[in-house]
């Protein structure tokens, strides 16, 4: 038994959807088949739950409308009608009965309930769709089975209770293929959960993990695992194996090519990981394997834009020793903001972090008994296995805000 997990990229149109559906038939394998919202539709949800969360009924009925077209122009394409989803027609009709109640004030709770139909109108229509071709295949409420606790946008998993649940359901009894949902998970009272932003990889290396699977196969655009993003590294170059620790490495510092959760699972049961192209499948990709570390032998490449770089200095000239460190990654974690880089001298406290709605915040708390300096939409650009040509290609007609440069890695904030 195999997991195939598909992205928004593979699934934006169409074509997509029937391409999914020829790479499926290319293989006599039982398959569990994820996948997640249809092209940038997560996105659009964030836009109708802030509309929502705000008040704002006029752009949620917008943005509503924009997100029925899309989806509809794909069914009418796949069915010959904008009828041809039944399934489609019920998520929808669900969709909008979230939006006409008036919204809690816990901002991250109403995201997973309303982000969440992405995935939901998504397999929705894939799953007719399989049905039409007369495809064997059960689709599956994932949020039934992967059962969190209720830290919603980034729940944990409740590992014994979602194995337990996923054995007893996915026992491929007149079924060759399940369809589920990545992304989301469910509390014990079915309150829907999100696994975090791009969570669909780990979904699927739950399911993998749970179901003791042969592999997992991620289907992206790219053609494997590459040493830098091609959308703005034309040069990149694909890495055809890496070992578990490297993966998670590269993940931990912000290359986007897997959720970095997905890893620590699939390695604890040694199950290999391929990054493979949906475009070309025939493709051999990249394999990620629980071996020793492969030689790499060229540089790569990661890029985190959006970034803030902070320095802090107590007003009390005291040193930044435990119990401040203590505090300040306290206030971090408070916000669920991630530091992408640290550093501390005697009297100064520096990180780098992604912007996002709660940074103000966090100032305006670090301010009572730090100065608070800050540089605002910089780059932060990591480089493992670094060379002196490879920094200079990277920071060349930059301002160079910070660096830290250890034996085998280089990061460098950059204006």
């Amino acid at each position: 038994m195999k997991i195939y997990k598909f992205g928004g990229a593979s699934v934006k149109d169409a074509n997509g959807v029937r391409n999914i559906l020829s790479i499926i038939n290319k293989t006599s394998e039982k398959l569990i088949v994820v996948v997640s919202a249809m092209g940038k539709m997560t996105n659009a949800l964030e836009v109708v739950l802030d509309a929502y969360f705000n008040d704002n009924s006029q752009m949620v009925e917008n943005k509503l409308n924009e997100i029925k077209k899309y989806h509809l122009e794909i069914i009418n394409e796949l069915f010959g009608n904008e009828h041809g989803s039944t399934n489609f027609n019920e998520q929808f009709r669900a969709f909008e009965g979230k939006l006409q109640k008036k919204p809690s004030m816990h901002y991250d709770f109403e995201y997973d309930r309303i982000v969440s139909s992405g995935e939901l109108l998504s397999t929705a229509i894939i799953y007719d769709f399989f049905i039409k071709e007369k495809k064997n295949c059960k689709l599956t409420d994932i949020r039934t089975l992967l059962k969190t606790d209720d830290l919603f946008r980034d729940a944990n998993v409740n590992w014994n209770l979602t194995a337990e649940l996923m054995k007893k359901t996915f026992t491929f009894q007149n079924t060759d293929i399940y369809l589920t949902q990545g992304f989301l998970g469910g509390t014990l009272n079915n309150l829907t959960t999100t696994l975090g932003r791009e969570g669909s990889d780990y979904t699927a290396a739950i399911i993998g993990f749970a179901m003791d699977a042969e592999n997992v196969t991620i289907w992206k655009d790219v053609q494997g695992v590459l040493n830098a993003d091609p959308r703005w590294y034309p040069n990149a170059q694909k890495i055809d194996q890496l070992s578990y620790p490297q993966a998670i490495e590269l993940t931990y510092y912000g290359a986007q090519i897997i959720h970095p959760k997905t890893l620590k699972p699939l390695n604890e049961k040694k199950i290999p990981l391929f990054v493979k192209s949906f475009l070309n499948p025939e493709l051999q990709g990249t394999a990620i394997l629980s071996s020793k570390n492969q030689n790499i032998d060229i540089p790569i490449f990661v890029l985190k834009e959006n970034q803030v770089f902070v320095t802090l200095t107590p007003k009390d000239f005291s040193f930044i020793m435990e119990d401040k460190l203590i505090d300040i990654i306290n206030f971090f974690k408070q916000f669920r903001i991630k530091m992408n880089l640290v550093q501390n001298s005697a009297l100064n406290f520096s990180a780098c972090f992604d912007k996002n709605r709660h940074t103000q915040k966090l100032f305006e708390i670090l301010n009572a008994d730090f100065f608070v300096r800050y540089n605002d939409d910089v780059q932060l650009v990591t480089i493992r296995h670094y060379n002196p040509s490879a920094i200079e290609e990277m920071t060349k007609g930059k301002t160079i805000i910070n660096s830290q440069i250890t034996r085998k890695m280089a990061m460098f904030v950059l204006k």
